[in-house]
């Protein structure tokens, strides 16, 4: 019983001592890893992509940047009908400096009036966030005030401390996804390098996916705050485009994650093929058998040969 056990131990060791593939074999072996490497890659490529989009929305004029917004405030009719002399005021508000709607981006604002499109946009801010306050206050002129119920001041702390970190994340997610991208195909070699890739595309994903979810909850509940409030008449919509690429940019980034997550046990790496702890693929090594078969079945043939010869010369002799 323990005889056996030690053969086939020894045998194992015979067998694992005499195998030695080529370069060109492990290549071929770890071909499914590498496939996977660069399809981690090419995810982080499209979540840089998109994350880029959400970066450069409302920075400046142009038919693209001005279409990528957060939220997009309409104040052409911020005095309600019922009010007395509603269209008077509504027009000399906008004789003030007033304009008819606002869209917010991650680096700051546009502006614009209905009919003639966007003709401004700030200048680009680090750690911007929108104080409509603010804003409307410096577009009217010197000692003309818009008061705002307390409803929407009591939201614009929250807006300024997720902004920030919003804003943080959002920048830190690109620059690690950038980075990874080029890292990634070093997990071919070994389950620790591997490692390594499957931590740096865990917290790209994670960054990323936080300042995702932080704006679509911040956005949602200043439309919701704006257009609850009766006293004025301010429309409030959602960015439809930002929304699709913020979550387009977190979906790749996690499936980035997942996918070296399973690199991790799933998969031989080119130091498992070398040292003999997987085979990999077996497409790899089937020139090698064949190769083989054809030497073992060529060495029979010769040695059948010299017999059938022999005995033809018997029958003649």
């Amino acid at each position: 019983m323990f005889g056996r056990n030690k053969s086939k131990s020894s045998d194992d060791t015979l067998v694992n001592d005499e195998f030695h593939p080529s370069k060109q074999q492990i290549k071929r072996a770890t071909r499914t890893r590498f496939i996977w490497a660069l399809l981690t890659s090419f995810l982080l490529l499209v979540s840089i992509v998109f994350i880029i989009l959400v970066e450069v929305g409302s920075t400046s004029l142009g038919s693209i940047r001005t279409d990528i917004y957060f939220i997009r405030l309409d104040l052409a009719d911020i005095i309600p009908v019922r009010v007395p002399n509603a269209v008077l005021i509504n027009s000399i508000a906008q004789s003030l400096g007033l304009h008819d709607f606002y869209t917010v981006g991650l680096w700051g604002f546009c502006e614009g009036y209905n009919g003639q499109g966007f003709n401004f946009c700030s200048k680009p801010e680090t750690l911007y966030w929108f104080n409509p306050v603010n804003i409307l206050q410096n577009e009217l002129l010197a000692g003309a005030t818009i008061a705002l119920p307390a409803q929407i001041d009591d939201v614009l702390n929250l807006i300024h401390t997720v902004s920030n970190w919003m804003f943080a994340l959002f920048l830190t997610g690109a620059c690690l996804s950038f980075f990874t991208m080029f890292i990634v195909p070093v997990s071919v070699f070994s389950r620790w390098a591997t490692l390594a890739t499957m931590l740096l595309t865990f917290f790209s994903a994670l960054f990323t996916t936080v300042a995702t979810v932080l704006a679509t909850v911040m956005f949602i509940i200043m439309r919701n705050a704006i257009t609850s409030v009766t006293q004025l008449n301010i429309g409030a919509s959602i960015g439809v485009e930002m929304f699709v690429f913020m979550w387009i940019a977190a979906g790749a980034a996690i499936l980035a994650w997942i996918i070296q997550l399973g690199q991790c046990c799933c998969c031989a790496s080119r130091r498992d093929v070398r040292t003999g702890r997987k085979r990999g693929s077996k497409k790899a090594y089937r020139g090698e058998s064949n190769a083989e078969s054809n030497g073992e079945s060529s060495g029979e043939m010769s040695e059948k040969q010299p017999g059938r010869f022999s005995r033809l010369r018997g029958r003649k002799e």
